[in-house]
């Protein structure tokens, strides 16, 4: 059966199903093709369900702490089962909302793996070939929107999901290892070595670069290291995985890895592997359109707007290096309207807010302290700890700091990192502050309601200037 759309879009992740509505909104004929389950990796084995473990360890590690705010409470233990089901219910629950924000939106969805077919004189720009069970449907379009994702990286370590595991088989394994050896410290290596130290895991963490959350500043990144070793995570950073030891036998794996002029042997229940994921572009036609061409990694390459070399295709997300699910989203919007006619602000990967869900949590906007020197700007940095701020002895959560990078020149702020309580949340008026290209100052006289911990932006903004009042 054929049918006739103004734009499809391949992939019904976070950048997927938010374009195909984008579209729909604005008056286009929009479908929709997704191979499982709209929401993608995000929602189904990324995101959502890590962040649902992590709130599920940040109760226990606050129920155990209760002593500390005058709660008395009993045993508590973990069930880790029921831990497993209320992340399955929030999955469903939002699964459930995007199909019907999709219908309400009238959106046509084909669930089944989209091709693209090569244009032909009687469909110059190609065709979608979807099979819906046994039925294949044609879907005509004017632009097609590849939004594909990504997957895990494996190193070529073969992966069996009970010893050997990517993120993806951590999240559908039925019970938690006794102990974890983590391949990689990046946000996703990070973020699981937390829950699973909070969940009573032995976990250590084989970091090849010399630190950990490499994109992150080195301030911050040394903080979390501090914090994490605290809490018995042992990480061991300049240390190169030999993939081909890796074995597993007896319940048990051992993987050596290279650390200085030593070959160190390394020994667990599980092996989680979270090295970065890859993007998925090979497969459904699109290594037939010459005029899309990639970058490093193997990403599509596209511009501000998502155009890929060829006029009627567009990439979003992962899968032209996006790497984060508020980063696809936006894409979506812009290439969608983009495709409309409009005129949208082109993506500025300079404002993403960069979010790492451990305890304490991570989040950071715009130039490191580092990045910014390394263009030659001279800057003035302010720095406020935690343990200055009256909300956050309030909370009980005092361990790390904000900082704040600002151009020694203009006073406009070039980035800002976090490390602390609710930092995922509060890095957002720091979003803010760099699109409208505020400075430190500005920054600073915001009047920041106490208690609070917004509250740390403004006295961070103030020690710019060496005007903090509470330090």
């Amino acid at each position: 059966m054929s049918h006739s759309f103004d734009v499809v879009v391949i992939g019904g992740g976070p950048g997927g199903y938010v374009a195909a509505i984008r579209g729909a909104q604005l008056g286009l004929r929009v479908a929709l093709v997704e191979q499982d389950k709209v929401g993608g990796t995000c929602l189904h084995r990324g995101c959502i369900p890590t962040k649902a473990y992590l709130r599920s360890a940040e109760v226990l590690h606050t129920l155990r702490q209760s002593r500390e705010y005058g709660v008395l409470t009993g045993g508590v233990d973990l069930d880790f089962a029921a831990v497993r089901s209320r992340k399955d219910k929030v999955v469903s629950n939002l699964h459930k909302g995007i199909q019907g924000l999709l219908k309400k939106n009238g959106v046509a969805v084909f669930q089944g793996r989209g091709a693209l077919v090569p244009p032909s004189i009687f469909s110059p720009n190609g065709l979608v070939s979807v099979m819906v069970g046994d039925q294949q449907e044609l879907l005509e379009f004017n632009k097609v929107i590849i939004a594909t994702g990504s997957r895990p990286k494996t190193l070529g370590i073969p992966v069996d999901g009970a010893h050997v595991m990517t993120s993806d088989e951590a999240l559908a394994r039925p019970d938690l290892p006794a102990s974890v050896i983590i391949i990689g410290a990046g946000v996703i290596g990070m973020e699981w070595a937390s829950l699973y130290a909070d969940f009573g895991v032995r976990v250590t963490v084989l970091e090849f670069l010399d630190r950990i959350l490499p994109t992150e500043d080195e301030a911050v990144a040394a903080e979390l290291h501090k914090l994490m070793t605290r809490r018995k995570v042992e990480i061991v950073t300049g240390a190169a995985v030999l993939p081909e030891s890796v074995q597993a036998e007896g319940g048990q794996v051992r993987v050596q890895a290279r650390v200085g002029e030593q070959v160190r042997e390394f020994q667990a229940e599980a092996l989680l592997i979270a090295v970065g994921r890859e993007p998925v572009t090979r497969g459904f036609g699109l290594e037939n359109r010459e005029r899309v061409t990639y970058g490093p990694g193997g990403f599509i390459q596209v511009d501000g707007f998502g155009r890929t070399g060829d006029p009627a295709i567009y990439a979003i997300g992962d899968v032209a290096g996006g790497g984060l699910a508020h980063v696809a989203s936006h894409q979506g919007i812009i290439a969608m309207e983009h495709i409309a006619g409009l005129n949208p602000e082109p993506f500025a990967p300079v404002r993403v807010p960069r979010c790492v869900y451990t305890r304490p949590e991570v989040a950071s906007v715009g130039l490191t302290e580092a990045q910014a020197r390394e263009q030659g700007r001279e800057v003035r940095v302010g720095t406020f700890p935690w343990r200055g701020i009256g909300k956050a002895l309030v909370h009980g959560s005092v361990d790390g700091f904000a900082k704040i990078v600002a151009d020694a020149a203009t006073g406009d702020v070039l980035g800002v990192h976090l490390i602390g309580p609710d930092a995922t949340n509060l890095i957002a008026e720091a979003g803010l502050a760099l699109t409208l290209n505020a400075s430190a100052w500005e920054l600073g006289q915001v009047i920041h309601p106490h208690p609070t911990l917004a509250e740390i932006f403004g006295e961070a903004a103030l020690a710019v200037e060496g005007r903090a009042i509470h330090m």
